[in-house]
């Protein structure tokens, strides 16, 4: 009697038990191998922002990603830096106020005087028109902005080399991004963080 009860029940379990079956190839397949599918995530994409996506699709998500890791990076830096006591010398505005007067993170973004804070969107708004951007087509690859004018040695690398560092770049960008926000966060939670300090 207790075999054919815990029978039932091994047979009830299996009809809950997901249906084995074959493996199908999806338009993700085709994204799998691409820069950026690393261990230990391997291919990652859990919104299925790739699903049914084709290569243009992909070249801008990763051009976006760049783009927004590379400004983390020096948002992260900024905060490091200003935090620590760096800031530049002299005057922000011509009513006497100071750089040195200007908080960090988001309450010294909200103390810039108006005519500066017009100054930087003005300038961001000139480097993402003119110049962050392929403007002679010579790009190796989506985000290669060198324009045929800055090279830094990177011709002379061997194609494993140049592979290497655009991984490191764009994983250092991924790692950027959480940072900024961690700091983000952490600031109007306040408290303290290590090295960074008193948020």
């Amino acid at each position: 009697m207790k075999s054919a009860i815990i029978a039932s029940l091994i047979a009830g379990a299996a009809a809950f038990a997901p249906a084995q079956t074959g493996k199908t190839a999806t338009s993700l397949a085709a994204f799998e191998n691409e820069l950026g599918a690393q261990p230990p995530l391997g291919f990652f994409d859990p919104l299925g922002l790739l699903d049914g996506a084709d290569q243009e699709r992909f070249d801008r998500l990763r051009y976006v990603e760049l783009k927004h890791g590379r400004i983390c990076q020096l948002a992260f830096l900024g905060q490091i830096t200003t935090r620590a006591g760096f800031r530049l010398p002299g005057d922000i505005s011509y009513d006497g106020t100071k750089f040195s007067d200007i908080g960090e993170g988001w309450a010294g973004s909200l103390q810039v005087p108006v005519a500066g804070a017009l100054q930087i969107l003005a300038f961001v708004g000139f480097l993402e028109l003119a110049v962050m951007k392929d403007v002679t087509g010579e790009g190796e690859f989506v985000g290669d902005f060198r324009n045929g004018a800055l090279d830094f040695g990177w011709d002379t690398f061997d194609e494993e080399t140049k592979l290497s560092k655009r991984a490191i770049e764009l994983n250092n960008g991924r790692a950027a991004m959480m940072g900024i926000l961690g700091l983000m966060v952490h600031e109007q939670l306040g408290g303290s963080v290590p090295i960074v300090g008193e948020l």
